[in-house]
């Protein structure tokens, strides 16, 4: 075995670290384990699944209770997508349709101080 960083042999154990064996060079001092494994992730496929379910119109939590992984991941993937987007055109002209809800309000004045002759004359 050799330190990754002077390329020494003379290396002692130093204990463990997260179960795994932990070395220390006699030479340069580095601390270091014998094996890396890769960084563990999600498939490429549960990313698309969640991604396809968000352009659906899912919601981030409706997407996590259906395929188990944290909102707040599906979050980075989606911002890490739209980085990749180009950005979209300027739009030279102004439209010349709109469109608008059927949303009906009524905007008054609530009376105020009622007696209780005023809600008699309510009911």
């Amino acid at each position: 075995m050799h330190c990754p960083h002077c390329e020494s042999t003379e290396i002692r154990k130093n204990g463990k670290r997260r179960g795994k064996q932990n070395h220390v060079c006699t030479n340069c001092g580095r601390q270091f384990i014998d094996t890396y494994s890769p960084p563990k992730g999600y498939p490429d496929e549960k990313k698309l699944e969640c991604l396809n379910a968000y352009v659906n119109g899912a919601g981030f939590r409706a997407i996590e209770r259906q395929t188990g992984v944290h909102h707040t991941t599906i979050i980075n993937w989606v911002k890490q997508i739209g980085e990749k987007l180009p950005q979209a055109p300027t739009i030279d002209k102004i439209p010349t349709v709109g469109e608008m809800d059927e949303l009906e309000t009524f905007v008054g004045k609530k009376k105020q101080n009622l007696d209780m002759d005023g809600i008699r004359s309510l009911l």
